[in-house]
């Protein structure tokens, strides 16, 4: 079980009192809902409903963004190594007559 539940009214963290849903809690909910990206934007639409009651004042993108938003985006990618393996020789420079 995470410690990254939401503390409502005020849907921080708490965990870390981040803005809920936080990084942390982001990264498990991608693992839970890994083969299920529908029913997590499902889940989090319900929480979505939910702060925006407990919220009125905020705008209305902005509880979209946080909440659901993200969900569609790919999780941040590892930098990979920029190294480049040598290039084969192609058809012509292999058969070329010297």
């Amino acid at each position: 079980m995470t410690s990254h539940g939401p503390v409502m009214p005020i849907w921080s963290c708490g965990g870390c009192d981040l803005p809920w849903p936080c990084p942390t809690r982001r990264r498990e909910l991608r693992a839970e809902y890994a083969d299920a990206p529908v029913s997590l934007a499902l889940y989090l639409g319900a929480y979505l409903i939910q702060a925006t009651e407990d919220m009125p004042w905020a705008p209305a993108g902005t509880l979209h963004r946080r909440f659901i938003g993200w969900t569609r985006q790919r999780p941040e990618v590892q930098q990979r190594s920029t190294a480049v393996a040598p290039a084969e020789p192609d058809w012509h420079d292999r058969h070329q007559a010297v």
